[in-house]
């Protein structure tokens, strides 16, 4: 059995409290993950002690939150593994990092008649940016279909990806079907054609150790919030070759060299991409977040999760009547199962879960391409993290038996 660890119950005070007159099971870690106190104790030190704007001052709060801030990015530079701090620019999220990257590079390279390849499996994060895109630009869309497990198409991937590519943009863990993808191999297709590859680490980087350099993607995104640091800031890692050739996107304080009344120059990376104050607070609570998973041990975080899906998934898939979406290997799957229950929609079993104190997401996952391709509305969703146990297993099961019972025989414990 995987025992209540020391986080659950001393690191994350959220997690104590009953729901629906239940111990709250939260699984809905894909969506955002809790905050340690660690986290929360870094934004409050900040407020109380260190509150001034970054770079722009020489008295002494403006020093340290200056200093706090930069070793936050280089917390984040060590995490990731790039290789310097200045390829990692502070976003607020991987939605933001990924509209970045369509939005300079990809209108600097794009011409009329290319191709920007993506999967079907992607978030609307990783979708909508290069669908616009494209349709600004008259280029080509094209998306890499799944094999019949829910793993992504390599062979496709080999067909769709061509000297007319420009960009390849793949979700290096699916939110909905628990797959990991091949992004170093994808990123090998993409050079080989001229391309670059755009990695939407959102699922990625809070559960598995990431590499961006081992990887070779030339861009990779990531949020803070859902790896357990504050919401509103993020990562986009860039190497710094296309960093230097690509211009900015917004415009104001903090990023400019010299402004003259008809033009400016913009400074050196990475504050050339990060105009105005920033989530100054944010960028710290995501250092703190880094140093928590580093003491934690990325490699622990995955083998964690992958001992509840372990659990888990052989017993999920035995129980008649529910579907259950991406691979049935557990050894292929992440810690985000998406399932249904025959005839019971996905909001209504999310709301019977909700009343037994377990939190899951119920929804088209902001993929709703994806959802039309699986043939479906939306899907039930758990999503597990490091401070989950074997019990919130065992809870989520015996309260999707007890929905079934419920919706279909009128029984079961449904409050």
């Amino acid at each position: 059995m995987i025992e209540p660890t020391r986080e659950t119950t001393t690191d994350f005070p959220i997690l104590k409290q009953r729901v629906n007159d239940e111990p709250l099971v939260y699984l809905d870690n894909a969506a955002t993950a809790q905050k340690p106190t660690a986290v929360v104790a870094a934004l409050t030190h900040f407020y109380e002690h260190d509150n001034a704007n970054v770079h722009r001052g020489v008295h002494t709060l403006a020093e340290r939150a200056t200093s706090d801030y930069e070793a936050a990015r280089q917390k984040a530079q060590r995490f990731i593994h790039a290789a310097e701090p200045a390829e990692v620019i502070f976003t607020k999220g991987t939605t933001d990092g990924l509209n970045l990257v369509a939005s300079t590079y990809g209108e600097q390279h794009v011409q009329a008649g290319d191709e920007i390849v993506i999967s079907i499996m992607e978030h609307h994060s990783n979708l909508i940016p290069w669908q616009q895109l494209a349709l600004r630009k008259h280029a080509t869309l094209k998306y890499i279909r799944l094999t019949a497990d829910g793993e992504l198409d390599m062979a496709d991937a080999r067909a769709k990806i061509t000297p007319r590519t420009k960009i390849v943009a793949i979700a290096h863990a699916s939110n909905v079907l628990g797959v990991i993808n091949p992004l170093k191999e994808l990123a090998h297709l993409a050079h080989q054609n001229g391309a670059i590859l755009v990695g939407d680490g959102a699922q990625a980087a809070p559960h598995i150790a990431v590499d961006v350099q081992d990887l070779d993607c030339d861009f990779y995104a990531l949020s803070g919030h859902k790896m357990m640091g504050p919401t509103g800031i993020g990562v986009l890692y860039g190497k710094r070759a296309l960093l230097d050739a690509t211009d900015p996107y917004q415009y104001g304080g903090e990023m400019i060299d010299f402004v003259h009344q008809q033009d400016s120059t913009w400074t050196q990376l990475p504050w050339k991409f990060e105009a105005g104050t920033q989530n100054i607070a944010g960028a710290i609570g995501l250092g703190a977040a880094i140093d928590y998973l580093t003491d934690y041990g990325m490699d622990r975080v995955a083998a964690h999760e992958q001992q509840l899906v372990d659990y888990l998934l052989p017993k999920l898939l035995a129980l008649p009547g529910v579907t259950v979406f991406g691979p049935h290997d557990p050894a292929k799957h992440t810690g985000v199962i998406a399932f249904n229950l025959d005839g019971i929609h996905p909001h209504d079993v999310a709301t019977a879960l909700d009343m037994e104190g377990i939190a899951v997401r119920a929804g088209h996952h902001c993929a709703q391409p994806l959802m039309a391709y699986l043939h479906q509305v939306a899907t039930a969703r758990a999503s597990f993290y490091l401070y989950n146990t074997l019990d919130d297993a065992d809870r989520l099961l015996t309260a999707i038996q007890e929905t079934k019972e419920f919706f279909n025989h009128g029984s079961g414990t449904a409050k």
